[in-house]
C-alpha cells in the first residue's frame, strides 16, 4: 500500500501540472484529528476546474492515480442518480488506497466551504482564499435535543414499532426487518446518544453511524443493543423488537428525567397493542 505522503505527492504534482485545476481540498476523516488512523480511511479529494467537459468527456486521465481495481461515477449512474454539484469518480486501486475524487467548478469554491467543516486546503494556485480552514467536526458533535425534539423520536419510534408488528404478524419479515432497520433502531440510537451527551457533554462526536458509541456505553446496556440485530426468524425478530422496545424505555425516561421533559403516554398503550397481537398471532414456526 502507496504511503499516505505517496497519495499527496500524486494527487499535487497532477494538480499543479495542469492548468484546469486552480485548487484542490482535503475532505472527511484523514482531517479530523479525532479519527484514530488506518489504512482503510479514504483520501477525499476535491477539485476545483476551469473545464468540467474536458475532464468527464474520457477517464484516461484518472491513470495517473494508479491501477483501479473498481471506478464507480456517481452522477452518471442510472440506476443511483446522484444529486451532487460536481462530477465524482470513486476508486479502488490494487494496492487497498481508496481515492474519492470529486471535481466542480470554480464558481463554487465560497459556497463550498459553508457545507463542511471539516475541510483542508491543499492547492490554491490563484491565492483565492486568504484565511485557509481550520478542519474541525463541530457540524457532527452530539445534539442536546428539544422538548419537541425528544418526544418527535418518540413518536416516530412507538409509531414505526407497530408496522414491524404488522410485517411479523402477516409472515412478511422482510418488511418487519425494513422498519426495524431503517426507522426503530435508528431512533433508539438517536435516543441511546443524547443519554451519552447528557453523561459526557455535547462538545464531541459518535462517529458516522455511531461507530464510537461502544466506548461511551455500559457494557450490559451494549450486549443487550447488539442482540436487537438478531432477526433471522419470526421468533428471533419478535425478540429483537422487544428488547429494542425495553431498552428504549428505558434510554428515554433516563432523558426525560434529566431534561425534565414529559414523558410520552403512548408508550404504554403501544406497549399493549403490540403484546395482543402477539398473543393473536403467535411467533412459532417460519414461512
Amino acid at each position: 500500500m502507496r504511503s499516505e505522503k505517496e497519495i499527496y505527492d500524486t494527487v499535487l504534482r497532477f494538480a499543479k501540472m495542469d492548468e484546469r485545476i486552480r485548487m484542490v481540498t482535503l475532505e472527511g476523516s484523514r482531517t479530523n484529528s479525532n479519527i484514530p488512523p488506518d489504512d482503510f480511511q479514504d483520501f477525499d479529494i476535491t477539485f476545483f476546474v476551469t473545464d468540467m467537459d474536458s475532464f468527464t468527456c474520457d477517464d484516461k486521465w484518472l491513470d495517473i492515480f494508479g491501477e483501479r481495481l473498481i471506478l464507480q461515477k456517481p452522477e452518471d449512474m442510472e440506476l443511483f442518480p446522484a444529486v451532487e454539484k460536481g462530477f465524482s469518480y470513486l476508486m479502488l486501486f490494487t494496492d487497498d488506497v481508496k481515492i474519492d475524487l470529486t471535481l466542480l467548478p470554480l464558481d463554487l469554491i465560497d459556497e463550498y466551504f459553508t457545507w463542511d467543516k471539516l475541510v483542508k486546503l491543499l492547492l490554491d494556485k490563484d491565492h483565492r482564499i486568504e484565511q485557509p480552514p481550520v478542519p474541525t467536526d463541530m457540524d457532527y458533535h452530539l445534539q442536546k435535543p428539544t422538548e419537541r425534539m425528544f418526544d418527535d423520536c418518540c413518536n416516530e419510534f412507538w409509531n414505526t414499532a407497530t408496522y414491524v408488528v404488522k410485517g411479523l404478524c402477516r409472515r412478511e419479515i422482510l418488511f418487519a426487518i425494513d422498519h426495524m432497520n431503517e426507522i426503530v433502531r435508528k431512533e433508539l440510537l438517536r435516543m441511546i446518544s443524547w443519554l451519552i451527551g447528557l453523561k459526557h457533554g455535547f462538545h464531541f462526536s459518535l462517529g458516522k453511524n455511531y461507530k464510537f458509541m461502544k466506548q461511551y456505553v455500559p457494557e450490559e446496556l451494549w450486549k443487550r443493543l447488539l442482540s436487537t440485530y438478531i432477526m433471522d426468524s419470526y421468533p428471533h425478530m419478535w425478540e429483537s423488537l422487544e428488547q429494542c422496545m425495553a431498552l428504549f424505555r428505558e434510554v428515554s425516561a433516563e432523558v426525560a428525567c434529566q431534561l425534565d421533559y414529559q414523558y410520552p403516554p403512548y408508550d404504554e398503550k403501544i406497549s399493549n397493542y403490540i403484546t395482543r397481537q402477539k398473543g393473536r398471532y403467535g411467533i412459532e414456526g417460519e414461512d
